[in-house]
């Protein structure tokens, strides 16, 4: 089974795909962790992504294409891929189906977890970990239960990623929204497309996920 998660960033779609992984066998697939461990396993393509990132230009859609192809054809991938930040762009959709195709495999669904961006702007803004172990927590929804003690660990010290920020997060929405929305339409054309609601509790989103997988 081959699936794409869309979503902006801080939709959830890393910790369902995690649990895809675990549950289903699946693998998902990052492009920014592929792109990395490309250019670290020095294959040909990562030698071509390392001299283009290295240049200080953005990657090409062929040498992502490339990556994902060479992904695709380690053995792990048999009982199915998750795609997370990938296909961005109408011309990479086009990509996708051309990669899956020329290894005998097909696009299963398409599944968007759909936002709130208000909400969503203050489940980022809102969320810190611990600086020992990283146990996640949020200003509003999940305090420690004793005040600056880890709750998992005991540590006293806790992080926020910088990003997380109401600027950075609408900018990224609005990114999402430009370049990545445009191909939503391609799938529902092709009865592909299905919606969760990305700000339901994380185990009810995985369960909406796990009945539309059933139904394919």
């Amino acid at each position: 089974m081959n699936i794409i998660l869309l979503g902006p960033p801080g939709a959830g779609k890393g910790t369902q795909a995690a649990r895809l992984e675990s549950d289903r066998g699946m693998v998902q697939l990052s492009t920014g962790d592929m792109l990395r461990a490309a250019v670290k396993s020095g294959s040909p393509v990562g030698l071509q992504a390392k001299a283009v990132m290295e240049s200080g230009q953005l990657v090409s859609d062929e040498i992502v294409s490339g990556i994902i192809g060479e992904r695709l054809d380690m053995g792990d991938t048999d009982k199915g891929v998750i795609f997370d930040g990938y296909p961005r762009t109408a011309a990479q959709a086009e990509q996708l189906d051309a990669i899956l195709a020329a290894r005998g495999r097909t696009l299963d669904k398409v599944i968007e977890l759909t936002v709130d961006e208000d909400a969503l702007v203050e489940r980022i803004v809102g969320r810190f970990t611990c600086g020992n172990c990283g146990a996640g927590y949020h200003d509003h929804f999940k305090q420690p239960k004793v005040a600056g003690t880890c709750d998992v660990c005991g540590h006293h010290e806790f992080k926020r990623r910088p990003d997380d920020n109401e600027d950075t997060v609408r900018t990224r929405m609005a990114e999402y929204r430009a370049k990545t929305e445009p191909i939503i339409p391609i799938y529902e054309a092709r009865g592909l497309l299905a919606g969760v609601d990305g700000m339901a509790d994380m185990d009810s989103v995985s369960k909406a996920i796990e009945r539309i997988l059933d139904a394919i």
